[in-house]
């Protein structure tokens, strides 16, 4: 993992040395990898309005902390789960909010489900089955796994019964893909990527097993254009940014009429 820090440390200050020089207003944004697609095509529309550049730093969400932290760079964090929020309020580096959608828990197998497995987690501990979970010390779908695998006593059976612990939601679907895996616990909003469609498919969890996490946008005390930061903010949560989170996998209909409702 501290490989990992490094590198993203590393790759925050080359995007902070390509800036100088350049006249136009930067943004330099942290996001965890299953959000990379909706946040890459705002990022895209909010340039044209606003004249401005958005640098975009992916990665497990603890890892991305851990960063923030060490370079003191940035203006935006969308972690994988509310929790990185509310666990790192008192190092007083997350200042304004903004829900923007959820992340869900899913059962993701392999394209036609030729294992015939069933949305229950007792498949996680069934030792015919390849199982890959997420690593709770480094990414979002790990943290959610091990809380929800605790809340009915089965993580410890599981974590046995794993070929492997994936570091985020992207290496899971690729375990999948690669064949490596007959069944991973991963967020839901990763089927919906174009290049995992054809190669996997989503088994739903009932609503309790589906740990359903809040995402909140959150602006950084290291901010050098916290009111441009804080415009986007706004553009995230707009209809427009709530329909393309809609359309890759983070609202249903029900959650987009209930949208202003929901508190963190």
């Amino acid at each position: 993992m501290f490989k990992k820090i490094i590198k993203i440390f590393i790759l925050t200050l080359m995007v902070l040395s390509n800036s100088y020089g350049n006249n136009k207003k930067e943004l330099i944004f942290y996001v965890g990898i299953t959000m990379i697609k909706p946040i890459d095509l705002l990022a895209k529309e909010f340039e044209k309005e606003f004249n401005c550049k958005i640098k975009i730093l992916q990665g497990g969400s603890q890892d991305l902390y851990n960063s923030i932290k060490s370079s003191q760079i940035g203006d935006l964090y969308l972690p994988g789960s509310l929790s990185y929020r509310t666990d790192n309020l008192k190092d007083g580096l997350l200042l304004d909010g903004q829900f923007v959608g959820f992340n869900k828990l899913s059962f993701i197998v392999k394209k036609g489900n030729p294992k015939n497995i069933k949305p229950s987690l007792e498949e996680l501990i069934n030792e015919e089955l390849s199982v890959v979970l997420g690593n709770d010390q480094s990414g979002s779908v790990g943290l959610a796994t091990k809380k929800l695998l605790e809340k009915f006593n089965l993580y410890e059976k599981a974590i046995m019964n794993t070929t492997f612990l994936a570091t985020d939601s992207r290496n899971l679907i690729s375990a999948i893909k690669e064949n490596k895996a007959d069944l991973t616990l991963n967020w839901y909003a990763t089927i919906f990527w174009d290049e995992n469609k054809n190669f996997a498919e989503v088994i739903s969890l009932d609503e309790n097993l589906s740990n359903k996490s809040k995402l909140v946008i959150n602006l950084l005390k290291t901010s050098k254009n916290p009111l441009l930061a804080k415009k986007f903010m706004d553009f995230a949560s707009s209809q427009r940014g709530r329909d393309v989170f809609r359309d890759f996998g983070f609202l249903n209909e029900n959650e987009l009429k209930e949208f202003n409702k929901v508190t963190f």
